[in-house]
């Protein structure tokens, strides 16, 4: 098969599937003239890595998956450790992001948004370019 039937099988771009193949996730055959072949493993392969990193692992991960994968006598706890250390990730990330919408929406709720000049969203985030500054200052 070549790229763009692999692309459509496997749902992924072909820009993303030669950059699987840069990093060695994938090694399709390569015929004589220097085309890629993938195989059906390969599609199976890009289409495993495709639902991997749309549930966010990294591209990191996708390797310790792969072998995973593809050991049939692995144990279940190495799985299930990485997708553990997956979501701490994702709790922290949620965590980050809740607390980046309750500032926000301060701000937002301070904000008269009238023709006045005050602004209390950029007096905010002027106030980080200070500590910023603050800080770069006494390194």
């Amino acid at each position: 098969m070549n790229i763009g039937d692999v692309a459509d099988l496997s749902g992924l771009p072909a820009k993303t599937i030669r950059y699987y193949e840069d990093i060695g996730l994938v090694e399709p055959l390569r015929s004589a003239n220097g085309y890629r072949s993938f195989r059906q493993s390969d599609v199976h392969k890009l289409a495993f890595l495709g639902r991997a990193r749309a549930l966010g692992f990294t591209i990191e991960d996708c390797p310790s998956l792969l072998k995973l994968y593809a050991d049939t006598d692995r144990a279940s706890a190495e799985v299930k450790q990485i997708a553990e250390e997956h979501l701490d990730r994702i709790d922290r990330k949620i965590a980050e992001l809740t607390e980046m919408r309750a500032t926000l929406s301060h701000l937002v709720d301070a904000c008269a948004g009238d023709h006045r000049p005050n602004c209390p969203i950029l007096a905010d985030l002027a106030m980080e370019e200070d500590k910023t500054r603050t800080a770069r200052a006494a390194d």
